[in-house]
């Protein structure tokens, strides 16, 4: 069972995972706030190296199984044409309307 991307409980993050899944460069762009970092599997990671690699150029995809934190923290099945779909976890930090990092995992 999913949650439709429209009912995440935050709008910064429902924003993400929209632009996210409709490989929206711009929309991703301008949800991020300067200096945003990110971390995979526990390890920092440069941010638009990994938004190009594992979300833009291999078609990456969130479906949303549960959310937490008022909607900053998501449980995901996620996959793209690397690694095919893998079950994740994510957090986000969220200032002013902006996605300032986000660490993901398998969960």
């Amino acid at each position: 069972m999913t949650i439709p991307v429209n009912q995440l409980s935050d709008p910064t993050v429902r924003d993400f995972v929209t632009a996210l899944n409709a490989h929206d460069r711009s929309a991703v762009a301008g949800l991020l706030a300067p200096g945003a970092t990110m971390s995979d599997d526990g390890s920092d990671r440069n941010l638009q190296e990994w938004l190009d690699r594992e979300v833009f150029s291999s078609n990456g995809h969130m479906d949303v199984e549960s959310e937490a934190d008022g909607g900053r923290a998501l449980v995901a099945t996620y996959r793209n044409d690397t690694w095919g779909a893998m079950r994740t976890k994510w957090q986000f930090t969220v200032d002013g309307g902006k996605v300032s990092r986000f660490e993901t995992g398998q969960a």
